[in-house]
């Protein structure tokens, strides 16, 4: 039986602000801290801390969740309003927030750092584990069924269906497993 819903995609915040100069070490404590408090709120998937590349610059905190319910409700929880105020204290300015879902958020956003992104060839090979088998996969018992329609149509449902279940069953899951290989750096 088909849901009526479409799938929810997973959700990615990027949040950006600067530490009040001096509170640089208590400002990264606090962020661990909050990711600690993260791992008890339900749809959390993981999240990361990006220093800045020189003292000053901003500090960039990526989270995923399984939801933009899931993420609302983290921002709505008691765990992080308790958070709030000393992240404001330790904090220069108010962060800047950029949330992305489905196929932007499958290898990170832009506004990560250069340096924080994985290398081109290693998200090519991962993308291509999964389209791949995802291709094979219709070719093989879908495409027969639709052999009465034209080429174009035909085609148009295929890249559909291939598309779909590209963003919201297999690189979410792929890129997950494959963590350590796109960002060898991160599991440091």
């Amino acid at each position: 039986i088909m849901s009526a819903a479409p799938p929810q995609a997973h959700v990615t915040r990027i949040a950006r602000r600067r530490a009040r100069v001096g509170f640089e070490v208590e400002y990264e404590a606090l962020i661990r801290e909050m990711f600690e408090a993260m791992r008890h709120a339900p749809g959390f998937l993981g999240a990361q801390m990006i220093t800045p590349e020189q003292p000053g610059g901003d500090y960039q905190v990526i989270a995923h969740f399984r939801s933009e319910a899931d993420l609302k409700a983290w921002d709505e929880s008691p765990a992080r309003a308790a958070l709030q105020p000393r992240l404001c204290a330790a904090g220069e300015n108010e962060p800047e927030y950029r949330v992305v879902t489905g196929l932007e958020a499958w290898f990170g956003p832009q506004v990560v750092a250069p340096s924080a992104h994985p290398p081109r060839a290693r998200m090519a090979l991962v993308t291509w584990m999964g389209i791949f088998p995802t291709v094979s996969l219709f070719l093989w018992l879908v495409a027969p069924w639709l052999t009465p329609l034209p080429f174009l149509p035909r085609v148009a449902l295929l890249t559909a269906l291939i598309v779909i279940t590209m963003t919201w069953v297999v690189m979410p899951r792929l890129t997950r497993l494959m963590r350590g290989f796109l960002n060898p750096a991160a599991g440091r």
